[in-house]
């Protein structure tokens, strides 16, 4: 059975960013509906999403939601971004591993295999 994390970078400016948040939702959701171990990692300009996400008006809100128990959000990105408010209310889990940030080299070590939008 394969791992994955999904690192999602991509920001919230432009109609691409959009399909690269809902391609890499919509590829853990299919890891997740597999059996797969999967992690959901809003990183960089990406934990913009999560607030945005979590509005239930959102046309992407149901898809989030599927998968929304496996989300992370780097918490240094979150305060960059100033999103910290929108994270904590939402069920991602900050995630302060490595000087403020995700440790994508514990995921590589744990066997996950690295997918970034």
């Amino acid at each position: 059975m394969p791992n994955a994390a999904i690192v999602i970078l991509a920001g919230t400016e432009s109609a691409s960013d959009l399909g690269r948040v809902v391609n890499g939702l919509q590829t853990a959701k299919e890891f997740d509906d597999a059996g797969d171990d999967v992690e959901i990692i809003f990183d960089g300009a990406g934990t913009q999403w999560v607030g945005e996400l979590e509005d239930e008006d959102h046309d992407y809100h149901a898809l989030y939601a599927d998968v929304a128990e496996h989300v992370q959000v780097c918490e240094y990105c979150a305060g960059a971004y100033d999103v910290e408010d929108e994270v904590e209310k939402s069920e991602a889990d900050p995630i302060d591993e490595y000087e403020g940030h995700p440790s994508i080299r514990s995921l590589v070590d744990d066997g996950y295999e690295i997918i970034t939008y």
